[in-house]
């Protein structure tokens, strides 16, 4: 049994963001409710795939539902940064994507990441019920975050540091 279980149902608001320089960024989901807010750490890569895996279930979604109506996935940047304070509940091992239809709401699931010899089925959950507009938003803006950083090599394909890069297709030499 999960050691919490949260709905957060439905959000008012739900965005990503990171804190940091680059190479050295946390990256955060937070979403409210109300008054009260919620947030979860996660990976960079995580906020890619989530970004990607949102864009191609919405799509799903309307070719399954030809009726429904798309959403821009439009947002203000002023609005898509996260307030502090920055009290993440926990960090994000696995993500799911759900729909109640019924609603019109889409669900992000987040399980809480398992340590190495802990019990995966205690693992903290976190539901956050979005409209399609706010994860389509979401998702967006996810991908703008993490496409800011630093600069990739075209050798490569690895990040560059700006004091220099060991590109291993170059044999290590720096550029």
């Amino acid at each position: 049994m999960p050691r919490f279980e949260l709905d957060i149902d439905p959000v008012s608001h739900i965005t990503a963001d990171a804190i940091g320089k680059p190479g050295q960024r946390v990256f955060y989901i937070q979403a409210w409710q109300n008054e009260r807010t919620y947030t979860i750490v996660i990976e960079k890569f995580q906020l890619q795939s989530l970004a990607i895996a949102i864009e191609q279930f919405l799509a799903e979604l309307i070719k399954q539902n030809p009726v429904m109506s798309g959403t821009s996935g439009n947002y203000t940047e002023d609005n898509m940064h996260i307030n502090p304070p920055v009290e993440p509940i926990f960090r994000a091992g696995e993500f799911g994507l759900g729909y109640d239809k019924e609603r019109d709401l889409v669900v992000i699931l987040a399980r809480e990441i398992v340590t190495e010899g802990a019990d995966p089925e205690e693992a903290g959950v976190i539901r956050f019920w979005c409209r399609r507009d706010q994860v389509h938003s979401l998702a967006r803006w996810g991908a703008e975050v993490s496409s800011r950083g630093r600069p990739i090599c075209p050798q490569c394909g690895q990040p560059m540091e700006p004091e220099g890069h060991f590109c291993p297709k170059k044999n290590g030499h720096s550029h």
